[in-house]
């Protein structure tokens, strides 16, 4: 993973499990179109190419099933331009970052974002420090509602 080690370690203090070797297959939903699970394809290291790495292979037929009640993408290390201009009404920052305020919401109330989206390249802290706001900013949204 593209991470310090002290970032790997204070994210694990946190309470962060990382899931190696997981991809996301798909999200599935409820009778009232609110997340539910994500299937995850296990994946295991194939044999090293010309240069040695590594690359991740499917095991096939093996998934995980994770029961959720929210889904927050965090993967990369640069923003995705995909997320950006796939959502009308988001308003863009420089270098097609989304633009949010101090409690990490958008100009789409229902979307928050932080880390690399947001500040165009962060250290996995940042970015943790970013979900913090965030999750602060929703209860405080969903309790006043």
């Amino acid at each position: 993973m593209p991470a310090r080690l002290e970032e790997v370690k204070h994210a694990k203090e946190e309470g962060i499990e990382f899931l190696t070797l997981h991809n996301p297959l798909e999200y599935l939903a409820d009778e009232q179109g609110a997340v539910k699970a994500a299937v995850l394809q296990v994946m295991e290291l194939g044999e090293p190419d010309a240069s040695g790495r590594r690359s991740p292979q499917p095991i096939d037929g093996v998934t995980k099933t994770l029961e959720v009640d929210q889904v927050i993408v965090a993967v990369g290390v640069s923003p995705n331009p995909l997320v950006p201009n796939s959502i009308r009404g988001l308003e863009l920052g420089r270098k097609n970052t989304i633009a949010v305020n101090e409690g990490m919401q958008s100009s789409r109330p229902e979307i928050y974002a932080g880390g690399d989206i947001v500040r165009g390249g962060a250290t996995v802290i940042l970015a943790m420090g970013d979900g913090r706001k965030a999750a602060a900013s929703m209860h405080k949204q969903m309790s006043d509602a």
